[in-house]
């Protein structure tokens, strides 16, 4: 299987992105940040959601590790 050389630093990024998003939404729905007429002030259902997208990009970041790692290891080996 052949994926491009900066997909794994790619996958790492957006990983990073959506855990950062993720502490937000849940900081937001606990009251922490976020202005009062947010639909996510307070709303429990966010806190879930929250946890779910820090979720989705911790997988997302060691996935991207795993490529980078093996991409790094296939071009440290000589012909």
């Amino acid at each position: 299987m052949y994926l491009p050389k900066n997909t794994g630093k790619y996958l790492i990024i957006i990983g990073l992105i959506l855990i950062i998003a993720g502490i937000v939404f849940t900081m937001q729905s606990k009251s922490m940040v976020g202005p009062s007429s947010s639909f996510m002030y307070q709303n429990h259902e966010w806190t879930v959601n929250g946890y779910v997208i820090i979720a989705i990009g911790t997988i997302i970041s060691v996935f991207g590790i795993v490529v980078w790692q093996i991409g790094t290891k296939k071009s440290s080996i000589p012909n």
